[in-house]
């Protein structure tokens, strides 16, 4: 996975916009996208706990900008006929499997989203955790929403994951990126990033922002 590609981010972002308009939770659809196409996600894979929603069709508008491939897997057929039926043209763009995402989760995904309703996703996670460590050498964001209801061990796992009140939450981590990996660059090793949110005291509206702080530096927020 390349460097952040702020560029990617803002289209996708805009992209998901035009196409969730009928989103129940677009804050959501529009950072999901904006975060995969912003890191360059080639192949991402989402594992839905019933039919596919805005959350695919926001891979769908990253996968537009980053020329990549999005995977949606659904524990059923009646599943996978109402999520072509939501996401309507959108549909063809996306590859759909059916069964157990532990099983079907494909280890060559730089990007995973996972629904926090599904009562395996905890497994779903760890198996990313022991792709990750058979050697993908870049690393693989993985997002879990409807994380509210997630009491398990997401937020105690070996990597670091930031919890984002959006929507109904999301989870954010990153398992094996390498800061000696090619496509990261020496200098990944000199910073790392945060995430802030901010809410407009008269709007109420939720800003979200992704800060690069240089090793040994606080920032406050």
């Amino acid at each position: 996975m390349p460097c952040w590609s702020a560029e990617n981010a803002t289209k996708a972002y805009l992209s998901t916009v035009k196409m969730g308009q009928k989103a129940k939770e677009p804050a959501v659809a529009e950072f999901i996208s904006a975060l995969a196409a912003g890191n360059n996600a080639q192949l991402m894979v989402v594992a839905c706990a019933g039919a596919a929603d805005s959350t695919t069709l926001a891979l769908v508008a990253a996968a537009n900008q980053t020329g990549g491939h999005v995977v949606c897997i659904v524990p059923s057929n009646e599943d996978l006929n109402a999520s072509k039926i939501s996401l309507g043209v959108a549909a063809s763009e996306v590859q759909f499997m059916v069964g157990d995402a532990q099983e079907l989760l494909l280890n060559q995904a730089d990007f995973v989203l996972i629904d926090c309703n599904l009562v395996n996703h905890e497994e779903i996670l760890r198996a990313v955790q022991v792709g990750v460590g058979c050697g993908k050498q870049n690393g693989t964001v993985v997002v879990g929403y409807n994380a509210f209801s997630c009491k398990g061990s997401w937020r105690s796992c070996e990597s670091k994951t930031q919890l984002l009140p959006i929507g109904e939450g999301l989870l954010v981590t990153r398992f094996g990126a390498s800061v000696t990996s090619p496509k990261h660059g020496s200098g990944m090793s000199k910073s790392r990033s945060r995430w802030v949110v901010k809410v407009d005291k008269c709007t109420g509206e939720e800003h979200v922002y992704r800060i690069r702080v240089p090793q040994g530096k606080v920032i406050q927020a």
